[in-house]
């Protein structure tokens, strides 16, 4: 009964013949799924009276950057009070957005991805075969955009998106649709009127006017001002924007919070919001004689849940697999405060390197800035990595952008395969990036080993100069690096 039932001490022996009915096919089902937060005090007393009723030796917590913050905390709780139980985190997430220097990527992206690429290439198909319709597609993705990403590499759509270009770009929402409305003329102009557009969940909070509002809008619930109040409440230009929008987006952004104070991003139909504001659009530049295409018409989706209860691929199996065998050798080493991880993922099982990272590692401290003259707060937690707009990934995307765009250059990857050609496919943003993070560690090692070996008692002075003068140019520069301005806050600024 997930967190809720770790609570209430509700336990379930996993025996062989319990497990044979889940194994291979995800397991959410078996585990129970609730809020999913180990936070408050009461929380965090009620998980370790679990612990300690029932001797648990360790305690796996699976799933994404919430969960495994929580794990953290808890960890250092148990440690503080004296609990033996040892608590273990699992990179377990859909939207892909666990991601750093020790996680490649998580346990049910691969297989989320794959289901809905086989969705959107069926949409592009309806797409050419009608030749009328543009179809707005969201895709889960809160805080990063990695599964649209990911579905526009796998499915090849024409427009795609993403909240981390939008939000570098500053772009307002009439900018963001006045570039919509050119890719639909440009297409226009070759004769095309219909396409397919990708957009994350997430991309609503990544308009700079749409996130403040949003956040106006937080910070009146959190005061527990009336839902029908709010509106007369919030300042006059969040007022004038809020009474632009359709009224059935004005219904989803007053919908109560999330459990963690966020918007219910999944219950605000972003994609609805573009359809309407460009079929707007398209109207007034055709009075004015800048559009003379067809009518513009819309079919909207979102792609959400249908694809968590999937049976997962065999790249998400043999991972999870992996990480289970090192959560167990973890909890036996006596390590507590630690994510199982494993390296070179793109590379065939055997060549994979397990290994055990400190939650720590992968936490800092952000100020958050909740609404006008808010107060700076901030805790130790993972956040969401979002896109690498550096990265070899977006870089691809960038180089097929215009013929995506234009050429219709459709790809249909078909069902998820568990035997014969395409059953041991991985995801692409993974397959092309240089992720070796400890490898690297290790060969910068080799080569540390290498300058002590020459720079010892016996060496010339040159020899000793050039080692202190080059030194002291990578020491600089490091220094640089590791420090740049606006950048989160390291834990070790907070003894």
């Amino acid at each position: 009964g997930g967190t809720e039932g770790l609570f209430a001490n509700k336990t379930l022996e996993i025996t062989d013949d319990v497990l044979a009915s889940y194994k291979n096919q995800g397991g959410f089902d078996l585990l129970g799924r609730s809020i999913d937060q180990i936070r408050s005090s009461k929380q965090v007393s009620a998980a370790m009276t679990t612990c300690q009723n029932l001797n648990l030796d360790g305690l796996v917590i699976v799933g994404g950057v919430t969960s495994n913050s929580d794990a953290a905390q808890l960890a250092e709780t148990l440690v503080q009070k004296n609990c033996k139980t040892k608590v273990v985190g699992v990179p377990v997430s859909l939207n892909g957005d666990l991601k750093n220097q020790f996680v490649e990527t998580t346990v049910g992206f691969d297989t989320v991805c794959k289901v809905n690429s086989q969705l959107i290439s069926n949409v592009c198909l309806d797409a050419i075969s009608a030749g009328k319709y543009y179809y707005f597609v969201r895709l889960m993705g809160r805080k990063a955009s990695h599964v649209a990403l990911e579905c526009a590499l796998q499915s090849h759509p024409n427009m795609l998106i993403m909240g981390e270009e939008v939000a570098l770009s500053k772009l307002t929402l009439m900018e963001v649709i006045n570039k919509i409305c050119d890719g639909v003329q440009a297409r226009a102009e070759l004769g095309k009127h219909h396409g397919v557009l990708l957009i994350p969940e997430g991309l609503i909070e990544s308009i700079p006017e749409m996130y403040a509002l949003i956040q106006e809008i937080s910070i009146l619930h959190n005061n527990n001002v009336p839902v029908t109040e709010i509106p007369t409440q919030v300042s006059p230009w969040a007022a004038a924007l809020f009474q632009f929008l359709p009224p059935f987006i004005r219904r989803e952004l007053l919908l109560h919070q999330e459990s963690d104070n966020s918007a219910q991003l999944s219950q605000i139909d972003t994609e609805q919001l573009l359809a309407h504001l460009v079929e707007a659009e398209m109207i007034k530049r055709t009075k004015e004689g800048r559009y003379k295409g067809k009518k513009f018409s819309s079919v909207c989706h979102f792609f959400g849940y249908q694809a968590r209860g999937s049976l997962p691929s065999n790249f998400d199996c043999d991972y999870a697999y992996v990480l289970g065998h090192i959560s167990l050798h973890m909890i036996a080493a006596g390590l507590t405060g630690y994510m199982a991880t494993v390296a070179n993922l793109k590379d065939p099982v055997h060549k994979w390197r397990c290994a055990a990272a400190p939650l720590t590692a992968m936490m800092s401290v952000r100020r958050h800035l909740r609404g006008p003259g808010a107060i700076p707060i901030g805790k130790p937690a993972i956040h969401p990595s979002p896109i690498d707009l550096k990265g070899k990934a977006y870089e691809l995307l960038r180089e097929k952008a215009s013929s995506f765009l234009l050429d219709d250059f459709y790809r249909t990857p078909g069902g998820i395969q568990f035997e014969g050609p395409g059953s041991d496919a991985k995801p692409i943003t993974l397959t092309i990036e240089d992720q070796d993070y400890m490898g690297d560690i290790e060969m910068l090692k080799l080569y540390l080993d290498k300058v002590k070996t020459i720079v010892k008692p016996g060496c010339s002075r040159d020899t000793l100069k050039a080692a202190i003068s080059s030194m002291i140019s990578v020491t600089h520069v490091l220094t640089v690096m590791s420090h740049p301005l606006n950048a989160e806050l390291p834990l070790y600024h907070f003894n």
